[in-house]
């Protein structure tokens, strides 16, 4: 099971996948989310649908592809991670709030609760850093992490052009 965070939405419309020219990575989207591998989370949903583009378009017909975070299990997790990126040392205050009020502490919750694995372009950042990123906290509590590349390997995604063999 993996979980993908909001990044991996956007960079995948702006960069390497845009909607016009490759719409087989978003019938790719549809077909895992179908076959239960993967999802997201109401947060996520919440922070693509504050724009209006294409892919706000796309995601309000998903809306089923975007996980309630409301379960008690989850609402625990979710308050241990604030209350763990709370107590971290060296951290700038405001990127603690930018980390706390996002989806990312959701997502973490979520895949720790439910034993997924979090989908981010993010990277981890060194111990000093003033920064708190989805890496560094899933690797406090244990959450595997991966780029979208890495889950395209991992599930044998293969985009074709007709007639290729």
């Amino acid at each position: 099971m993996y979980r993908l965070d909001a990044n991996t939405y956007i960079q995948a419309k702006n960069l390497h996948y845009q909607m016009t020219f490759c719409p087989a990575y978003w019938d790719w989207l549809d077909e895992q989310f179908e076959s239960g591998q993967l999802a997201s989370i109401m947060s996520v949903y919440n922070e693509l649908t504050e724009q209006n583009d294409e892919l706000t378009q796309w995601v309000k017909k998903r809306r089923s592809h975007f996980l309630p975070v409301s379960s008690e299990q989850i609402q625990d997790q979710f308050g241990t991670i604030v209350e763990h990126v709370s107590e971290l040392e060296g951290k700038k205050t405001e990127h603690v709030a930018e980390f706390l009020d996002k989806a990312d502490p959701w997502l973490v919750a979520t895949a720790c609760v439910s034993g997924a694995t979090v989908v981010t372009h993010e990277v981890p950042v060194p111990e000093n850093s003033s920064k708190v990123k989805i890496p560094n906290v899933c690797a406090a509590f244990e959450v595997p992490y991966i780029t979208t590349y890495q889950l395209l390997n991992t599930l044998n995604a293969q985009f074709v052009l007709g007639g290729a063999a």
